[in-house]
């Protein structure tokens, strides 16, 4: 038997059926956290560890602060891990666990939220060097090699925070706008406006590792 004609009698999982998986992943994680599974915890670290740490890091621009809060977010997780009901994806829930404690913390030191940051610059939003935390590779990372992957991630962390987390969101960890929407609590309208002024504002930054983000940018909208 060939491995077309295997491929013929198991076709890939329509987006229906990854769907389906998804949500059925996210009702037992849910309900997994109500019961307080035993290891369901230190297996949601394992998976998501990566991709939390990546998201607060580019957050906000500090790995010190970063780390803090990645323990907190998992801090919430196990306390109020009752709350999360299963409808949603389990990230799109930690993700916005995540960005709740980054604007209370903000909101401590500046008395700002992420949404006034935008009418103006501050100490947040200055250029960052950061070293980004390895992962799972993302839609970012499948350009054609490591400098290219250093440029994205350096012009990235010279945007200002609201279309930086935008861009974080969609192309790292893969959520569709909707999910965005409710991980940072705006409209999608606005949500659409500061991906696509986002992408306006890297292009001219990234030089001859453009044309290969417009192809990845291309095949993950």
């Amino acid at each position: 038997m060939t491995i077309a004609s295997v491929r013929t009698i198991f076709p890939k999982a329509s987006a229906i059926q990854v769907d389906e998986q998804a949500r059925q992943e996210s009702l037992a994680v849910a309900e997994g956290l109500k019961r307080r599974k035993a290891g369901l915890l230190e297996e949601l670290i394992v998976r998501y560890q990566h991709r939390l740490l990546r998201y607060l890091l580019f957050l906000t621009g500090n790995r010190e602060t970063a780390e803090d809060l990645f323990q907190e977010v998992w801090m919430r997780v196990l306390v109020r891990g009752a709350q999360f009901n299963g409808r949603a994806r389990f990230e799109t829930w930690l993700f916005t666990i995540a960005r709740n404690l980054v604007i209370d913390q903000r909101r401590k030191r500046t008395m700002n939220s992420l949404d006034e940051l935008i009418d103006g610059a501050s100490d947040d939003d200055r250029p960052m060097n950061v070293e980004v935390v390895a992962g799972d590779p993302t839609p970012f990372d499948h350009v054609s090699n490591l400098e290219d992957r250093e440029k994205i991630a350096s012009a990235l962390l010279e945007l200002d925070t609201l279309h930086r987390e935008v861009l974080v969101l969609r192309f790292h960890e893969e959520l569709s706008l909707e999910e965005i929407a409710k991980v940072t609590r705006a409209p999608l309208s606005t949500v659409k406006s500061r991906l696509y002024r986002g992408l306006a504002m890297i292009k001219p930054k990234l030089g001859y590792a453009a044309a290969r983000f417009d192809t990845r940018v291309q095949e993950a909208m």
